[in-house]
């Protein structure tokens, strides 16, 4: 009895040391303090990587494949289960073959099952494999989409300070253009010099459809250098009047935080380079929707008469965005 209360007290102690007695009258703030401090320790544990992803990301994956678990451990079961039923159907038709033993199935019978069993192993198996290696591309797509939301840009304009691309969601349109020197120069000239019979009004146009250009410059070795200095300074050629690299400043964007742009396009360059395009001459785009996705990635300058016409169509805008009925009409 005495050893129980002993125990119970040591229990308690610490508890009571717990709370602070105020004197009356005192008035105390603590708890949106304590709000705040557990609201931070959440998304740092989302935040927190595990094997190369986070938290968050994870429940992301299984938010959008909430039965890739259930079908995993189903298909890792079924190929356990066959192989074990695999290896007793195979020391069946060895005993049926050497003869001699009792309650032995014909060899012909125990063949056949010797075959269900490892059909049923090896599809299983495969199965099972297949949805490990499409959870983990669901992995790396939602990693690689939580990177491109963190890619730091400068807008053009001197007045605005830098931002994320995630910050111009709901609001732009996105389109990253990277690729050597010659190619932003092309690019700024189609942006920023009159190379029609008339003025260019490719930035107004453009800014009507909520379009925000990033030109990345890459060097010799395909690492994504200063870009602004490189705008600034593009010489125009014959065919290019009226150059001013401040012309296009309301939709466009230089990037910043260089290391995460490299990062986030090591991947589009190698997979452009594997299918036999010279990225530098003629450099990649990538067009990021409003809602963040992808909608296309390609090659060449960014097709601009094509996002005038039909992008409000293309990424869907027009079709029940959320938030968007005051624009466009509708529900």
């Amino acid at each position: 009895m005495r050893l129980t209360t002993i125990i119970s007290l040591f229990l308690v102690t610490p508890t009571v040391r717990a709370f602070n007695i105020k004197p009356h009258g005192v008035r105390t703030h603590r708890c949106p303090t304590l709000v705040l401090s557990s609201s931070n320790e959440k998304e740092a544990a989302l935040a927190e990587a595990s094997n190369g992803y986070t938290v968050k990301q994870r429940l992301r994956e299984e938010i959008e494949s909430p039965f890739r678990k259930v079908r995993l451990a189903f298909f890792a079961f079924s190929s356990a289960s066959a192989f074990v039923a695999f290896y007793f159907s195979a020391l069946a038709a060895l005993k049926a073959n050497i003869g001699g033993y009792d309650d032995v199935l014909p060899l012909d019978e125990a063949l056949v099952q010797v075959a269900i069993n490892a059909g049923g192993a090896l599809g299983f198996g495969a199965l099972a494999i297949r949805e490990l290696k499409v959870g983990q591309a669901n992995l790396e797509r939602i990693a690689k989409g939580g990177l491109l939301a963190r890619l730091v840009v400068e807008p053009a304009s001197e007045e605005e300070s830098k931002r994320t691309l995630k910050d111009y969601r709901r609001t732009s349109r996105v389109v990253i253009a990277a690729g050597g020197s010659e190619y932003i120069r092309s690019l700024a000239m189609s942006l920023c010099s009159d190379q029609l019979a008339d003025d260019n009004i490719l930035p107004a146009a453009l800014a009507g459809v909520d379009i925000l250009v990033v030109p990345v410059l890459l060097d010799e070795d395909f690492n994504v250098v200063e870009t602004k200095a490189a705008w600034r300074s593009s010489q125009p050629g014959d065919s290019d009047r009226n150059f001013d690299s401040s012309r296009a400043d309301g939709v466009v964007a230089f990037p910043s935080v260089l290391v995460m742009w490299q990062q986030y396009l090591d991947s589009d360059i190698k997979t452009a380079q594997g299918q036999g395009f010279d990225v530098l001459q003629k450099g990649i785009t990538i067009t990021v929707k409003k809602n963040g996705r992808i909608l296309r990635r390609a090659t060449g300058l960014p097709p601009f008469g094509d996002y005038i016409g039909a992008m409000e169509v293309a990424d869907g805008s027009k079709f029940g965005m959320p938030g968007d009925s005051e624009r466009y009409g509708g529900p």
